[in-house]
């Protein structure tokens, strides 16, 4: 009997392991860090953080509404959820006491929610116009005109950007071949290539100016973007995700652009965007990005073609 039951704590434990292996450490670092909120809540109220129950995770949503928004709701109650579950407790988040209250508060707040800024063409070449004007080394120049370029172009996610290494690349006849082996939604790491073709204006070409800054850095293996210490030498230590952020809004500062509502998935949406805007189909724009369903995709064709569809262009004034 005692060999069973610990036949059963082993299988237990191996189930949790594979539990938390099926998440991504940013992912469960994401989860920790939201539950650890819902956990203060709980303590300053006397309430049970682990396991809870409905009424409580309803009690901590309706608090939470006062200064959040919708989004931020449905990401801590999925982080509860998934806390619950790698703990190896239930919770029942489809309760009708959960579900009706968020309904509710988000009648009361409305359902917009106002999302980053997407990088459109114009600022685009201005980030672009702005870097060659400064007053430093090449080095730095094509390292941060190939990190906004090839981001935009081929509608990466920051921390996917961050992750290319030399190995990755491909360069062919018709532009470059990319190949990223792990992205956020791709949590089995199946893989996947992206193929980005010349432009025709070499000044903003991604592939002109990587290969420009390949040359100068003389990179031939890991980390394509990487770091640089004191006096522009350059390090073997890759970029981290926020330095893209901080990269792009330093030059849009520097360009007159007002920079707050960008972000690191400003570059992201900032190809869709203007994928749609040219035409592009939802299928070719989610080939590229890694979209795994089409909600987003034509949300971002919607936006695209509010003044092309707009009726107001059949009235005559």
């Amino acid at each position: 009997m005692s060999e069973l039951t610990t036949d059963l704590k082993s299988l237990h434990e191996a189930t949790l392991n594979n539990l938390k292996r099926s998440k991504a450490d940013n992912t469960l670092r994401a989860y920790k860090s939201d539950f650890k909120d819902f956990g203060a809540f709980c303590v300053k109220h006397g309430l049970s953080s682990l396991p809870s129950e409905p009424k409580i995770v309803s009690l901590y949503l309706t608090h939470l509404s006062k200064c959040s928004k919708i989004s931020t709701l449905r990401r801590r109650l999925v982080s509860i959820s998934m806390v619950h579950k790698l703990k190896g407790h239930y919770l029942d988040t489809k309760h009708p006491i959960i579900v009706e209250n968020l309904m509710g508060i988000r009648r009361l707040k409305g359902s917009i929610q106002e999302g980053k800024k997407p990088l459109l063409i114009n600022n685009l070449k201005s980030i672009i116009n702005v870097i060659d004007k400064q007053k430093i080394r090449d080095i730095k120049k094509f390292r941060d005109k190939s990190i906004i370029l090839i981001g935009f172009a081929g509608g990466f996610r920051r921390n996917e950007l961050i992750s290319i290494n030399y190995e990755d690349l491909e360069f062919v006849p018709e532009g470059l071949k990319i190949i990223i082996k792990r992205s956020k939604t791709d949590q089995l790491g199946e893989g996947m290539i992206k193929g980005l073709p010349y432009f025709t204006n070499e000044t903003y070409c991604p592939i002109v100016n990587l290969k420009k800054w390949l040359e100068i850095s003389k990179i031939k293996s890991g980390p394509i973007f990487r770091r640089f210490s004191k006096g522009l030498s350059l390090t073997d230590k890759r970029l981290n995700d926020q330095s893209v952020v901080l990269l792009m809004k330093e030059y849009l500062n520097l360009a007159g652009v007002e920079n707050k509502n960008y972000a690191g998935h400003s570059l992201r949406s900032g190809f869709a965007t203007v994928a749609a805007e040219s035409g592009a189909d939802e299928r070719s724009i989610m080939a590229m990005t890694g979209h795994k369903t089409t909600q987003m995709v034509r949300r971002y064709i919607k936006e695209a073609n509010i003044f092309k569809n707009n009726a107001l262009n059949k009235v005559k004034i």
